[in-house]
C-alpha cells in the first residue's frame, strides 16, 4: 500500500515499491498487489482490512511523519479496533535522538501508534515503524523505508528466492510472440516475461524467465532457446538475479 496524496497527484514519483519487491524477493515472498491510495483514513482503513485478511504480509508505506496529514498510524489503529496510544519505547527512542529544543509536540507524534505494536527499526533516524499482526507500517522516505527494510526483511518466513534467466532475442517483439507464447503455455510455474527494446540501432526483444523452480526454469529456457534458434534469431543468454530491474534490449 503506497499511501500519499502526493503521489497521486504526479508530484513525487514513488521509488518504494520497486525496492520493497526487491528484498523481499530475495527472500522468497513475491508481491501479489500493490495500491497507491490517498492520505484519508477511510480509505486506509478499509485497503488495511481488505488485505490483511486474504495474503500473508501487507506493507504501507508513507503516512507516518509528524505533520498533519500523516494519518495512517491512527487509521491502522481503527482498521484493528484498538486505541491509538503513546508507544513507550517509540517515545524513548525519539527523546534519546533529538536534542530537547528541537522535540517539539508534532516530532514526539510519531509514538503515537496502536496498541500492542512491535516496533520497526529505524537506523536512520530513530522514528520507528511498526507492525500489528500481519501489517508492516512504513515511512515514506526512500532511504529510511529501504534501511528499515534492511532489518526487517530478513526475519519474515519466505521461500525458495526465484530462479531467472534472461534472454535477448535480435528480433522485434512481434516476431517473438507466437513461439513464446507456445514456449510459455508449457512450463508450468513458470514466468515468462518480454520487453520490447525501441530506437536502437537494432530490433531486440528480452525475455525473462522466472520461477521458484530451478529445473523448471532451465527446462523452459532451454525450450525457448529451440524455438529461437529454429527461427534464425539470434540471441544472448545472462543469469540475473530476479530481483533485480529488468534489463532493456539494447
Amino acid at each position: 500500500m503506497v499511501i500519499g496524496d502526493e503521489i497521486l497527484s504526479g508530484r513525487t514519483r514513488d521509488a518504494n515499491l520497486s525496492c520493497l519487491a526487491r528484498k523481499l524477493g530475495a527472500v522468497g515472498v513475491a508481491v501479489t498487489e500493490a495500491r497507491v491510495i490517498p492520505d484519508r483514513s477511510e480509505a486506509i482503513v478499509a485497503t488495511v482490512n481488505e488485505l490483511r485478511a486474504r495474503v500473508t504480509y501487507v506493507f504501507t508505506t508513507g503516512g507516518i511523519g509528524p505533520t498533519h496529514d500523516d494519518v495512517t498510524a491512527a487509521a491502522v489503529a481503527r482498521a484493528f479496533g484498538v486505541p491509538l496510544v503513546r508507544n513507550g519505547e517509540a517515545e524513548r527512542r525519539l527523546r534519546a535522538y533529538y536534542d530537547p529544543q528541537r522535540l517539539n509536540p508534532a516530532r514526539l507524534s510519531m509514538a503515537d501508534m496502536p496498541e500492542g505494536v512491535e516496533l520497526i527499526d529505524n537506523p536512520v533516524s530513530a522514528a520507528p515503524g511498526f507492525r500489528l499482526a500481519n501489517v508492516h507500517v512504513l515511512p515514506g522516505v526512500p532511504r529510511l523505508l529501504e534501511a528499515m527494510l534492511d532489518g526487517l526483511v530478513p526475519r519474515l518466513a519466505g521461500g525458495a528466492p526465484l530462479a531467472c534467466r534472461t534472454l535477448t532475442v535480435g528480433c522485434a517483439e512481434g516476431d517473438l510472440a507466437a513461439p513464446l507464447a507456445a514456449v510459455a503455455a508449457a512450463a508450468e510455474g513458470v514466468e515468462l516475461g518480454s520487453y520490447p527494446g525501441f530506437g536502437q540501432a537494432r530490433l531486440a526483444t528480452t525475455v525473462v524467465v522466472r520461477g521458484r523452480d530451478g529445473a523448471a526454469v532451465d527446462a523452459a529456457c532451454a525450450a525457448l532457446r529451440g524455438v529461437v534458434e529454429a527461427a534464425g534469431f539470434a540471441y544472448d543468454e545472462i543469469a540475473t538475479d530476479a530481483t533485480a530491474d529488468v534489463p532493456r534490449a539494447e
